[in-house]
């Protein structure tokens, strides 16, 4: 979900940051390119594909479908849904300030 926001805001800061948390977290690269491409990639099984449809959706229109919803409501708990919602804008405004400061990536991520 950070990687996706991290893509959709092109902040080259929290896109390296978060794909190192990724690894570390066991994603792989494919699936971290897999990120990119979005929710429709044939990779992506039909829960994370929701999670990136909500992304999208919070990110482009700034609500979920009732369709989303639903399909979300059905996997998740209260708690959950709650930060499905909450974490691309935080996200979103974190690389709005650091897009526009221009926090640099530091030069030991990019090695």
């Amino acid at each position: 979900l950070i990687l996706r926001s991290a893509h959709r805001t092109d902040s080259e800061y929290e896109w390296v940051q978060h794909v190192r948390i990724g690894k570390a977290a066991g994603l792989t690269d494919a699936e971290i390119v897999a990120v990119q491409a979005g929710p429709d990639d044939e990779s992506w099984s039909e829960a994370d594909a929701l999670i990136l449809r909500a992304c999208d959706e919070v990110m482009t229109v700034y609500r979920l479908s009732d369709e989303t919803w639903n399909a979300l409501a059905e996997r998740f708990d209260h708690q959950q849904l709650i930060e499905l919602l909450l974490l691309p804008g935080k996200y979103a405004a974190l690389a709005a300030f650091i897009n526009t400061v221009g926090v640099p990536v530091e030069d030991a991520l990019l090695e």
